[in-house]
């Protein structure tokens, strides 16, 4: 039985819908590795064609479709120019380094790598100096609180890359809930990009899988760059069935998603002790507290025994995520437990 009843930890604790486990179980199958595995490549065909992209491979996760990108874009010893606390940074086991063999050229950002943050880091390569050869933006960021940015900013770093003959990559893990923030095409958001990497398995609710999406030649390499990290796939069109439908209808959803992640952080903004790190823009709610006002370890717990799952705490702050299972009434209910748990982990002053 899954743990909570209702489960606001991440947008990865979606199950399967009825339909598809029904699409999985019917699923028309071959080899995938032999690329003979026709719900394989019609996702495939699907994605290129949602992103205005050549081409498109099918991988196990988010953190392969980066690894994958990385290493097909890269050589060792480049550097990689990249916010600190981007996903590829902070939660791949450093396979930028251990795999790729790449050192990070950090831009601390508020959520949005700009040319302009990133052109004064893109002096002369000398004999002694890193070598960048690729911009990494993620869209949305997530440990910046999902914040989403748009064509604008993208072109820039179109031109900058073009300019010092870089690479460009989209960790787009939510670049769905970022097209629906920005009110555009998602291919707006990988315009003039080498590749960009998506989840299937995040808002858009498949119980599995990536996406890595660019040029022809790109996603030939990448495919055989999967085979060397041991993502050769067999019969994988089971998977690629419940992307499909994942592809087809997640996108719509998310806008209600952003819709119930706003009505919490409002009612998390007024409980004691809380407070938001950043407007909710998206699906992502991070939250601080004051240690002085609210045990905050309590908290957490005091909501999960009433069955609702929240980020644990993490440094200094932590994470609730509104997803398609999650309804309006699941809302109302949580409101009342965030509150009543606040009030009953408040710490009184001495005296």
């Amino acid at each position: 039985m899954p743990p909570f009843r209702i489960e606001l930890r991440s947008d990865t604790q979606t199950v399967p819908t009825a339909d598809m486990r029904a699409a999985m179980a019917e699923a028309e199958v071959g080899d995938d590795q032999a690329r003979e595995d026709p719900t394989v490549r019609r996702l495939e065909d699907m994605a290129a064609e949602m992103f205005r992209k050549e081409a498109a491979l099918f991988v196990s996760s988010g953190t392969m479709g980066n690894l994958v990108s990385m290493l097909t874009l890269v050589e060792r010893g480049d550097s990689v120019v990249v916010d600190p606390v981007s996903h590829v940074s902070l939660a791949e086991a450093g396979g930028f380094a251990s795999l790729a063999g790449c050192s990070l050229i950090p831009v601390p950002t508020e959520g949005v790598l700009t040319a302009d943050a990133v052109r004064p880091l893109l002096g002369p390569v000398t004999t002694h100096s890193l070598k960048p050869a690729i911009i990494w933006a993620e869209n949305t960021h997530n440990r910046r609180g999902g914040v989403a940015w748009g064509p604008d900013v993208l072109m820039g770093l179109v031109d900058l890359a073009q300019e010092h003959d870089l690479r460009l990559h989209i960790d787009g893990a939510r670049i769905f809930n970022a097209a629906t923030a920005m009110e555009v095409p998602v291919s707006d958001l990988a315009r003039g990009t080498d590749t960009v990497q998506f989840c299937l398995s995040k808002g858009l609710g498949a119980p599995f899988g990536s996406m890595v999406v660019g040029d022809e030649e790109l996603i030939t390499e990448a495919r055989r760059t999967r085979q060397l990290v041991g993502g050769g796939m067999r019969q994988a069109g089971v998977m690629a069935a419940a992307g499909l439908l994942a592809l087809r209808d997640g996108p719509g959803r998310l806008i209600e998603d952003h819709r119930r992640a706003r009505l919490l952080g409002e009612v998390i903004e007024d409980l004691p002790g809380l407070r938001l790190v950043s407007p909710v823009q998206t699906n992502l709610i991070f939250v601080a507290w004051e240690p002085s006002q609210i045990d905050i370890s309590r908290w957490v717990e005091l909501v999960a025994e009433q069955g609702i799952g929240i980020g644990p705490p993490r440094g200094e702050m932590l994470r609730l995520v509104t997803h398609h299972q999650v309804t309006d009434e699941d809302i109302s209910e949580v409101t009342d437990v965030l509150a009543t748990a606040a009030d009953a982990a408040a710490i009184t002053p001495l005296g």
